[in-house]
């Protein structure tokens, strides 16, 4: 005779015991806490996207992408608005404090990575709104504030040994500076091969990609060229796994950027990053706070930092110069003879950058003038004068944003590598690089 339900729990309550087994009402009490964390997450998520949407209103680099929802955009500003420094300094602190008391036994495993970047990211949106409101800060303490990372520093003449290199390699006699301009002269894309040079080495960056990532059926981007840009290339996000990708064209464009910017700025650096956060953490999880790209925040340096690295993984060691040689030096019309040399002294060029860290770090400080730091990026970096100046106004902009390039591929590349992302191992240096573009991650949850 089968028992009734009823019958089933009054049985159960005269003896002491459950229907539902302890390990089930373990399961369901999980269940319970993670939704209750969820939402207490969300809600803070949601007005994390809210205070970053509103302090763009007032910085138009602050909000990089957002494509979520139209209801949590604010209303226009009033012509004139003054900066409610107050009150938005009282709302993120606010929530700072209300994620810092969420319980660490409370939140589920796959979501304590998440707190952790959200509390980051709101970090950096309250250094931010100080420094809107006039707040100075060193650019050390920019850096690790903004992109929870601490920059290291170098004495400038730690790279004269480079140079001594660079000395050695480049033919001809008098300046090095104008060695260096007269070599590399000979590998520039001429103007009316960009665009055929650069869609070439996009579409095999895209190729590589691909067969290794799986993005959204409906991935695309546009191309742009462009002019006046503190910038020599940007990718603008549009949502839906679009992007927008620009190239600056005010300068001469020498044939190892078309692989450097296609994979940087397209695959597998900023449009396969954002197409996967968008992917898997927005559509996916519900995980709001990453429809808004907040420019100045710790998701910067892993962007900046898996772009350039991205370049590494889909064009390693001696297949980009094969690659180059074999396809884009001949499309470009280009002389393949000296391109081993040529790459040698690319590869020390790359080893060159921190130098450029140092020069903007003695800017911001007050401790050099323009003219100084521009003279520091000319004689470390080879840059031309204009080039130079070009540069400061970079870091004018956008300040200590510049480690995310060097420090972050350094971090990213060690990363991947301690993961077991070697080179002679591609398939798992693929899976660790997806892995990182997937999750929430920031500089000092990826150096633990």
């Amino acid at each position: 005779m089968k028992k009734s339900p009823i019958l089933v729990v009054l049985i159960a309550s005269l003896f002491g015991c459950n229907t539902t087994t302890e390990s089930n009402q373990a399961v369901a009490n999980q269940d319970v806490k993670s939704k209750i964390v969820q939402r207490d997450l969300n809600s803070i998520a949601t007005d994390y996207v809210k205070l970053v949407l509103q302090v763009g209103q007032f910085d138009g680099d602050i909000v990089d992408a957002y494509y979520g929802p139209e209801e949590l955009k604010p209303d226009d500003l009033e012509q004139g608005a003054a900066f409610p420094a107050d009150e938005l300094s009282a709302t993120v602190e606010i929530l700072i404090r209300e994620i810092k008391e969420l319980a660490d036994d409370a939140i589920p495993t796959d979501q304590q990575a998440r707190r952790e970047m959200l509390e980051k990211q709101l970090i950096a949106i309250k250094t931010k709104v100080n420094m809107l409101a006039g707040k100075e800060y060193s650019f050390d303490q920019e850096a690790n504030l903004l992109y929870d990372a601490a920059p290291p520093k170098f004495e400038l003449e730690y790279f004269d040994a480079l140079l001594a290199q660079l000395n050695g390699l480049l033919p001809g006699e008098g300046a090095l500076s104008q060695r260096y301009v007269d070599f590399t002269s000979q590998f520039e894309i001429p103007k009316d091969k960009i665009d055929i040079v650069f869609k070439t080495a996009i579409a095999e960056a895209r190729k590589r990609t691909l067969a290794k990532i799986s993005l959204p059926e409906n991935e695309n981007f546009l191309l742009e060229y462009v002019t006046d840009k503190a910038w020599s290339g940007y990718n603008y996000y549009q949502g839906n796994a679009q992007s927008l990708i620009q190239i600056n064209i005010d300068f001469p464009i020498y044939i190892t950027r078309a692989i450097d910017l296609a994979a940087h700025e397209g695959y597998p650096g900023h449009h396969v990053y954002n197409a996967l956060l968008e992917q898997k953490l927005v559509k996916e999880n519900q995980w709001i706070e990453f429809s808004v790209y907040q420019l100045f925040s710790p998701q910067s340096l892993i962007a900046e930092g898996s772009a350039n690295y991205g370049i590494d993984v889909a064009f390693p060691g001696e297949s980009r110069l094969n690659y180059e040689k074999e396809v884009l030096f001949p499309l470009a019309g280009l002389d393949v003879s000296k391109a081993d040399l040529y790459y040698q002294v690319h590869e020390l060029i790359g080893k060159l950058t921190y130098a450029g860290n140092e020069a903007a770090r003695q800017y911001l400080n007050g401790m050099i003038t323009r003219d100084e730091a521009a003279e520091i990026m000319q004689k470390y970096q080879l840059y031309s004068q204009e080039k130079a100046y070009q540069r400061t106004r970079f870091i004018d902009k956008y300040r200590s944003y510049v480690i995310n390039y060097n420090l972050g591929k350094d971090l990213v590349a060690e990363y991947v590598t301690s993961n077991g992302g070697t080179a002679n191992n591609v398939d798992t240096r693929w899976q660790v690089f997806e892995e990182l573009l997937s999750n929430p991650k920031t500089a000092s949850m990826i150096a633990k």
